[in-house]
């Protein structure tokens, strides 16, 4: 269960298919970002040995699905280039706390709460894709997704030993993602 606090209208996976370009490339740079986070919280939290062998096959895993977004931007004749980036990740890292080891859970679960958002929107893309072979991209993306969400939950409950307080504060985290997805400005992105 991803527990966001809201639910993407349906209608948003029409918008995003009118703008494929964007959204493929959007989701490219999503990948290399989440690659780049779980490799930097290896390099910070060293001393939690808990996180090594999940957070590096998770990088592993993220950087793939990076250089299969590549090659279908290639294919479909779209060139891999900067692009303005969504102000979702950042506005949502706002909340986070600074102390430890509330630090770090707020982390785990900010990057559960975007790999959920992924997973909601990728359920989305998928159900409405215009061929068979983007409908197999956002279906395989989905799953994986989904299981990155729980990792990140799990990682926050091997931190924290308490899942009732990994909970409410997963649920807290929710709502203010809920709010960062209901102001963010109109672009054609994943997390908008």
């Amino acid at each position: 269960m991803l527990r966001l606090a809201s639910q993407t209208d349906p209608a948003w996976a029409e918008r995003a298919y009118t703008e494929l370009e964007e959204l493929l490339l959007d989701h490219a740079h999503c990948e290399k970002k989440a690659a780049g986070t779980a490799i930097k919280l290896l390099f910070r939290y060293p001393h939690h040995t808990f996180l090594v062998e999940p957070l590096s096959k998770l990088a592993r895993e993220e950087l793939l699905h990076f250089e299969q977004l590549i090659a279908l931007l290639r294919a479909r004749g779209f060139a891999f280039r900067p692009q303005r980036p969504s102000p979702y990740a950042g506005r949502l890292f706002q909340a986070a706390r600074r102390q430890e080891p509330e630090r770090l859970l707020d982390t785990l679960l900010c990057c559960a709460l975007i790999e959920g958002r992924s997973c909601e929107r990728f359920q989305l893309l998928s159900d409405a894709a215009p061929d068979a072979k983007l409908k197999q991209l956002f279906g395989g993306l989905l799953e994986c997704e989904a299981r990155h969400h729980g990792s990140y939950v799990e990682l926050a409950d091997r931190l924290m030993g308490d899942p009732a307080c990994v909970r409410s504060r997963l649920d807290e985290l929710a709502l203010h993602e809920a709010d960062v997805i209901a102001q963010a400005p109109s672009l054609v992105r994943l997390h908008n």
